[in-house]
């Protein structure tokens, strides 16, 4: 290999994962990972010598064996973000899907039962209705992350937002329960697949040190879908009663100028939402065609038509907008149709468009039975842990907000009964308000609390919060109607809630996604833990909402808060100390011990020349370079 300071082979290049720099000698290290499938003069010419020894990329003054101060991680230093903007607004389709009906879903069975149904009986419908989309997706989360691993990521993607298109649509149209309840397993089947995209981030960001903003993106995403969901289904809801000056009788969309409103509103009241949610997920299925990107292994490299569509159609509007720009004496800079970023290619995320050898045979995935340890099953069974009590309270919550208050009640420390009795509306913009406070959490402070304390500690102290949430919120039902402490109340519940299942849901993605051992089973690793979550979110709010029922009949509103919530909440926060951190299934480098955050190079590969007469190269991944590392350091006679 040669002499301390040599370079590694003949015209051998390497990338590393935040140094770009020249270092003393002139030696050059390409800038990162997204290098790969930049078609450059440089690239075509090997020529490019690199130097391994710290000796030549360190300044004499600092000690080789120090470890390279890294840099920090910012949301702009994040790879790939147009692929991971797309795949975020992919996964607006299950809070859409799932959360949009909340803040209407007792008006809603209302309207669809006889008038003499009580409230326990609603109650019971709603729990039922939510939880069927969770079994629909329980029962094909794991045949989607199979065909994930056999057919491609994209694939899986894009039919499950058809799919999530078309239950919208039939839902807000139907007008029985049980057509409500169909269309609402064709959403559960449209939406088992985010198990593939949780396995997409984990494929398009590798490097750990990353993870912590990466896997925000889409708990990011899903609480923005939470709050569009739930603001626009409470706003739109049954239009000609909410938005009067548009579609009531002097309405400006009335233009039948009918008596009593837009007709086909007061027949079918609940489609409105339904139909701003179809056309929002429609403009992510058109992203996803001509915008995302395959990463599976072996289909990544393979031509992708729709990516091909989609660069002719922004090539055509670049070349438009060009020809209007000259007309008006301006020239736009680089507009001849090329990507910016050398990995924009139709042949997937990480195709390399100069010539080479042809990509190796994706190795086949090993044995379901083969892949499950102690580790993986303690961490797949926290993960189904926090949407049983997570997915019952975003059901239950919101039909306490609505559900009358009780005539007799009165103050006491068990024995009490009834809601709120607000609006659907009103409801729809408190839980949308504070759903916003989620972002702000996930921007700011989830990042930092995580880089400090680590994954495990902050996944930890998140569902310790959970038990007290649930332990205070029915005494809401106790506070007068009128004055500012029922509302300062209802939003120290909502913002403790928001809280805790903000810093809960990354960090348990980032502990399975952790805990594979080997990119080959992320796939199915997070099919499984999809799987499991699917059935607790089918589970949660059925149970909840029998429970919640008997409790009303009994006069004991808080019964599902305390005997179901609050203990699952404490179970889990017992079973988080059983879970342990794993390394990651791409390498993880050296860590400072603090979820995964590292202190030197996450990710580092090398690709030498080889000199023999297949002329392909040779991948060294990060531990053999610190194996050849060490060899070159200079060692203390002992």
């Amino acid at each position: 290999m040669g002499e301390a300071g040599g370079t590694v082979g003949s015209g051998g290049r390497a990338w590393r994962g935040d140094d770009g720099d020249e270092s003393d000698d002139g030696t050059i290290a390409l800038s990162s990972l997204s290098s790969i499938g930049r078609s450059t003069e440089a690239d075509k010419v090997p020529l490019l010598q690199v130097a391994i020894s710290p000796a030549n990329t360190r300044s004499d003054n600092v000690s080789p064996n120090t470890p390279p101060k890294s840099e920090p991680v910012t949301w702009l230093s994040l790879p790939h973000k147009p692929q991971l903007l797309i795949l975020a607004f992919c996964r607006l389709s299950e809070p859409l899907s799932n959360t949009c009906l909340l803040s209407y879903l007792y008006f809603l069975i209302r309207s669809l039962q006889p008038p003499t149904s009580t409230d326990a009986q609603i109650s019971r419908q709603a729990g039922l209705l939510v939880s069927l989309f969770a079994i629909a997706q329980f029962l094909t989360s794991m045949l989607w992350g199979r065909l994930a691993d056999t057919w491609g990521r994209k694939p899986v993607i894009v039919v499950g937002l058809c799919l999530s298109i078309m239950s919208n649509l039939g839902f807000g149209f139907g007008r029985s329960i049980g057509a409500v309840m169909a269309w609402r397993l064709v959403a559960g089947v449209g939406n088992g697949n985010i198990g593939v995209m949780r396995t997409m981030t984990a494929e398009i960001v590798r490097e750990k040190k990353y993870q912590s903003r990466a896997f925000l993106l889409l708990p990011l995403v899903f609480n923005s879908g939470v709050i569009a969901g739930l603001a626009f289904g409470g706003w739109l809801a049954d239009p000609v009663t909410n938005l009067p000056a548009v579609f009531g009788p002097e309405g400006c969309l009335n233009l039948a100028h009918d008596p009593e409103g837009v007709a086909w509103m007061r027949k079918f009241p609940f489609a409105l939402p339904t139909m701003f949610n179809a056309w929002v997920l429609g403009m992510s299925l058109l992203l996803a065609v001509c915008g995302l990107k395959e990463t599976l292994p072996g289909k990544a490299e393979q031509r992708d038509y729709g990516i091909v569509v989609g660069r002719t159609v922004l090539r055509l509007v670049k070349r438009a907008w060009v020809r209007g720009g000259v007309a008006k004496g301006y020239i736009m800079v680089g507009a001849d149709g090329d990507d910016d970023e050398g990995d924009i290619s139709e042949k997937g995320l990480y195709h390399d468009r100069s010539p080479g050898p042809p990509p190796a045979k994706r190795a086949p995935p090993p044995p379901f039975w083969s892949i499950w340890n102690r580790d993986i099953l303690y961490t797949l069974l926290s993960f189904a842990l926090l949407p049983l009590h997570n997915s019952a309270f975003m059901q239950i919550f919101p039909v306490f907000l609505s559900t009358p208050r009780a005539p007799d009640n009165h103050p006491a420390f068990i024995f009490f009964n009834g809601g709120l009795g607000l609006p659907s509306s009103t409801v729809g913009t408190w839980l949308a308000v504070f759903g916003a406070s989620g972002i702000f959490l996930q921007l700011l402070i989830y990042p930092r609390m995580q880089a400090r304390i680590g994954t495990l500690w902050s996944y930890r102290i998140a569902l310790a919060i959970f038990p007290a949430v649930y332990i205070f919120a029915p005494y809401l039902s106790l506070f007068p109607d009128h004055g500012i402490f029922r509302w300062f109340a209802i939003s120290l519940v909502l913002f403790l809630h928001v809280m805790s299942r903000t810093f809960a849901i990354p960090s348990s993605v980032i502990l399975l996604t952790n805990i594979a051992p080997s990119p080959s089973t992320l796939g199915t690793i997070h099919g499984a833990g999809n799987m499991l979550a699917s059935l607790s979110r089918a589970i949660g709010p059925a149970a909840g909402g029998w429970v919640f029922g008997w409790g009303m009949d009994k006069g004991v509103v808080g019964v599902v808060w305390w005997t179901y919530l609050a203990m699952i909440a404490g179970l889990a926060a017992v079973w988080s100390w059983q879970l342990k951190e794993g390394k990651g299934a791409f390498g993880s480098g050296e860590e400072n011990g603090r979820g995964g955050v590292s202190r030197t190079e996450s990710r580092e590969m090398v690709s030498v020349e080889e000199s023999n007469e297949k002329g392909g190269g040779a991948v060294v991944d990060g531990e053999e370079l610190e194996k050849m590392r060490e060899l070159r350091r200079p060692r203390k006679n002992s």
